[in-house]
Protein backbone atom coordinates (compact mmCIF):
# COMPACT_ATOMS: atom_id res chain seq x y z
CA UNK A 1 0.00 0.00 0.00
CA UNK A 2 1.46 3.62 -0.97
CA UNK A 3 1.60 6.45 1.61
CA UNK A 4 -1.48 8.73 1.06
CA UNK A 5 0.21 11.52 2.98
CA UNK A 6 1.31 14.13 0.21
CA UNK A 7 1.61 17.30 2.69
CA UNK A 8 4.73 17.56 5.29
CA UNK A 9 4.26 15.83 8.44
CA UNK A 10 5.26 17.60 11.58
CA UNK A 11 4.90 16.77 15.35
CA UNK A 12 3.58 19.78 17.07
CA UNK A 13 3.49 21.07 20.69
CA UNK A 14 -0.12 20.66 21.37
CA UNK A 15 0.18 23.90 23.59
CA UNK A 16 1.08 25.85 20.50
CA UNK A 17 -2.01 25.53 18.70
CA UNK A 18 -4.61 26.56 21.54
CA UNK A 19 -5.09 22.65 23.31
CA UNK A 20 -4.92 22.52 26.85
CA UNK A 21 -1.85 21.12 28.06
CA UNK A 22 0.46 24.15 29.12
CA UNK A 23 1.49 23.78 33.05
CA UNK A 24 -0.94 26.29 34.24
CA UNK A 25 -3.53 25.07 31.93
CA UNK A 26 -4.27 28.39 29.70
CA UNK A 27 -5.29 28.16 26.34
CA UNK A 28 -2.88 29.83 24.61
CA UNK A 29 -2.03 29.22 20.78
CA UNK A 30 0.33 30.51 18.44
CA UNK A 31 -0.27 32.50 15.52
CA UNK A 32 2.86 32.46 13.65
CA UNK A 33 3.41 28.22 14.17
CA UNK A 34 -0.29 27.75 13.02
CA UNK A 35 0.77 29.29 10.24
CA UNK A 36 3.73 27.50 9.37
CA UNK A 37 1.80 24.39 9.59
CA UNK A 38 -1.39 25.93 7.51
CA UNK A 39 -0.68 23.52 4.66
CA UNK A 40 1.29 20.39 6.28
CA UNK A 41 -0.20 17.92 8.49
CA UNK A 42 0.81 17.89 11.85
CA UNK A 43 0.27 15.69 15.00
CA UNK A 44 -0.44 17.51 18.65
CA UNK A 45 1.94 15.90 21.42
CA UNK A 46 2.68 16.98 24.92
CA UNK A 47 5.93 15.11 26.82
CA UNK A 48 4.77 15.96 29.83
CA UNK A 49 1.42 14.53 29.91
CA UNK A 50 2.59 11.17 28.26
CA UNK A 51 5.03 11.38 30.96
CA UNK A 52 1.75 11.38 33.20
CA UNK A 53 1.81 14.51 34.43
CA UNK A 54 -1.78 16.45 34.74
CA UNK A 55 -2.97 19.59 33.52
CA UNK A 56 -2.41 21.92 35.04
CA UNK A 57 0.71 20.75 36.72
CA UNK A 58 3.31 23.03 39.00
CA UNK A 59 5.91 24.38 36.92
CA UNK A 60 9.58 23.00 36.33
CA UNK A 61 12.79 23.82 35.63
CA UNK A 62 15.99 21.68 34.90
CA UNK A 63 18.70 21.87 37.91
CA UNK A 64 22.11 22.05 37.55
CA UNK A 65 22.28 21.22 33.71
CA UNK A 66 20.25 21.04 30.45
CA UNK A 67 18.33 18.42 28.51
CA UNK A 68 20.94 16.36 27.82
CA UNK A 69 22.35 16.43 31.11
CA UNK A 70 18.90 15.21 32.13
CA UNK A 71 19.45 12.60 29.85
CA UNK A 72 22.83 11.45 31.15
CA UNK A 73 21.45 11.45 34.60
CA UNK A 74 23.57 14.69 35.66
CA UNK A 75 20.83 16.87 35.98
CA UNK A 76 16.93 16.59 37.39
CA UNK A 77 13.85 18.35 36.50
CA UNK A 78 11.93 19.62 39.81
CA UNK A 79 8.47 21.78 40.69
CA UNK A 80 9.06 25.25 41.91
CA UNK A 81 8.15 22.98 45.04
CA UNK A 82 10.90 20.89 44.84
CA UNK A 83 9.67 17.88 43.85
CA UNK A 84 11.59 15.74 41.58
CA UNK A 85 9.86 15.02 38.29
CA UNK A 86 12.60 14.01 36.24
CA UNK A 87 11.33 10.46 35.21
CA UNK A 88 8.42 11.75 33.96
CA UNK A 89 10.36 14.28 31.34
CA UNK A 90 12.12 11.46 30.50
CA UNK A 91 9.31 9.05 30.23
CA UNK A 92 7.36 11.73 27.87
CA UNK A 93 10.51 12.40 25.96
CA UNK A 94 10.97 8.77 25.15
CA UNK A 95 7.10 8.84 24.25
CA UNK A 96 7.35 11.73 21.78
CA UNK A 97 10.38 10.08 19.98
CA UNK A 98 8.39 6.75 19.37
CA UNK A 99 5.85 8.62 17.68
CA UNK A 100 8.66 10.66 15.60
CA UNK A 101 9.85 7.17 14.62
CA UNK A 102 6.51 5.76 13.48
CA UNK A 103 5.59 8.31 10.99
CA UNK A 104 7.87 10.19 8.50
CA UNK A 105 8.22 13.41 10.04
CA UNK A 106 9.16 16.69 8.25
CA UNK A 107 10.40 18.34 11.35
CA UNK A 108 8.87 18.38 15.07
CA UNK A 109 7.41 22.23 16.20
CA UNK A 110 8.36 22.93 19.72
CA UNK A 111 7.20 25.31 22.61
CA UNK A 112 10.41 27.67 23.31
CA UNK A 113 11.19 28.50 27.18
CA UNK A 114 9.73 24.75 28.38
CA UNK A 115 11.78 22.38 30.55
CA UNK A 116 10.67 19.81 27.73
CA UNK A 117 10.30 21.60 24.59
CA UNK A 118 13.17 24.66 24.61
CA UNK A 119 15.59 24.42 21.90
CA UNK A 120 17.34 27.48 22.38
CA UNK A 121 18.86 28.65 25.81
CA UNK A 122 18.78 25.83 27.79
CA UNK A 123 17.57 22.80 25.39
CA UNK A 124 14.53 20.88 27.02
CA UNK A 125 14.53 16.89 27.55
CA UNK A 126 12.41 16.31 24.63
CA UNK A 127 14.23 18.63 22.57
CA UNK A 128 17.52 17.07 23.50
CA UNK A 129 16.38 13.48 22.72
CA UNK A 130 15.14 14.53 19.28
CA UNK A 131 17.60 16.38 18.52
CA UNK A 132 20.14 13.66 19.35
CA UNK A 133 18.19 11.47 16.87
CA UNK A 134 19.17 14.09 14.34
CA UNK A 135 15.27 15.34 13.76
CA UNK A 136 14.70 18.81 12.34
CA UNK A 137 13.63 20.82 15.29
CA UNK A 138 11.38 24.15 14.96
CA UNK A 139 11.02 26.75 18.01
CA UNK A 140 8.10 28.93 19.03
CA UNK A 141 7.79 31.87 21.48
Amino acid sequence: MSNPITKPLYLVSACLIGLCTRYDGALKSHETCKEFLKNSIWIPVCPEQLGGLPTPRPAAEIINGNGHDVLEGNATVCTKEGDDITASFIQGANQILQIANAHPIQGVCLKAKSPSCAVSGTIGVTAALLKNHGFKLYEFQ
